[in-house]
């Protein structure tokens, strides 16, 4: 079936050969001689089995072209399960990270919470301390005006009995003073 194929072929292709002048047989027409080194050159091309061998080359290709298709499939079979457990790890990070961010969330509102009740606890305090030094300042003023006027009292009251008191008195005064030890001591 090639070589009739290949022989129609021949023909069709030389049929401009048939146009030419003077006896078309004949080695003196170029048209005759360049169709008799066409069909040998064919000859010569099917006596060598060059198609079977382009044919052979052709099936090679074939097989390495497919062999390259498997192996991108297998190569993009392994892509999308790489990609598939890149995508689960990538989800599980993100939970993990979702719950550490929660997690801080917590421990900050609870830090903030005992932040609230240290400062109320430490206000708290300080308010005693404060009301403390209040009435300790108020305590001792009052202990400062009382000896102050303790103090005024007796100058006063010294004042008053140097002026008034005699000798005699002052001993009778004495022994009376004397006396009262006497008695509470024994």
């Amino acid at each position: 079936m090639r070589n009739l194929l290949a022989l129609v072929l021949t023909v069709g292709v030389t049929s401009p050969a048939f146009a030419a002048s003077g006896p078309f047989l004949s080695l003196g027409n170029t048209n005759f001689v360049v169709l008799l080194s066409f069909l040998l050159f064919v000859g010569i091309l099917l006596l060598v089995k060059v198609p079977s061998l382009l044919g052979g080359q052709l099936d090679k290709r074939s097989e390495g072209i497919q062999e390259e298709l498997n192996e991108a499939r297998a190569l993009r079979e392994e892509a999308q399960t790489i990609l598939a457990s890149y995508e689960r790890k990538q989800q599980e990070v993100q939970v993990q990270a979702d719950a550490i961010v929660a997690a801080a969330r917590e421990e900050a509102a609870l830090a903030a919470e005992q932040a609230k009740a240290d400062l109320a606890a430490s206000i708290e305090r300080r308010l005693v301390a404060a009301t403390e030094q209040i009435a300790s300042a108020e305590a001792s003023a009052v202990k400062e005006v009382r000896d102050q006027a303790i103090t005024v009292a007796i100058a006063a009251a010294d004042k008053v009995i140097s002026a008034q008191m005699t000798a005699a008195s002052a001993n009778k005064l004495i022994d009376a003073a004397i006396a009262d030890v006497d008695t509470k001591l024994h």
